[in-house]
């Protein structure tokens, strides 16, 4: 899967889109996808900038990306359209090494199961076979809606 079938799926655009390809669909269960990081990414400005390195937060949303991408795709559904996968729940967090610019970070997410709208998954960032990050996360199905915000 390309980026322009990524965003046809994600409501994320640059700099927020953070994975660049899918590799591997096993629709309902499991996804992995890629994300190339590069010395272009606007987080290295600030995170540090004598020793880039890829924020952990920002590999939580990598990862929960991906497993985003994995519940649209199941849920095809005509009644789904116009639904984005919202972060609902982040667990078991754990940063194994530093990500840094030129690392092809592998974007693995299954499903442990599914009720309704939520999705509960277990997902990792994993760089030269070696786990950078991993966690456990909710997200859930929402119907994409224009909210007024008031001043």
């Amino acid at each position: 899967m390309q980026p322009v079938d990524i965003t046809a799926i994600l409501p994320h655009r640059y700099p927020f889109l953070l994975v660049d390809r899918v590799i591997e669909v096993e629709v309902g269960k499991r996804i992995v996808a890629l994300k190339n990081v590069t010395m272009n990414e606007p987080f290295f400005i600030g995170h540090f900038p004598n020793r880039p390195i890829m924020p952990g937060v920002l590999l939580c949303e990598a990862v929960v990306q991906a497993g985003g991408i994995l519940a649209r795709m199941t849920a095809p559904d005509p009644r789904h359209d116009g639904q984005i996968a919202m972060l609902a729940t982040l667990d078991r967090v754990r940063f194994r090494q530093p990500v840094t610019p030129g690392d092809p970070v592998r974007l693995g997410v299954e499903t442990i199961r599914r009720r309704g709208p939520f999705w509960k998954m277990r997902g990792a960032a994993v760089v030269d076979g070696k786990i950078a990050a991993e966690l456990e996360f909710t997200v859930a199905l929402e119907t994409e809606q224009a909210r007024e915000v008031s001043p």
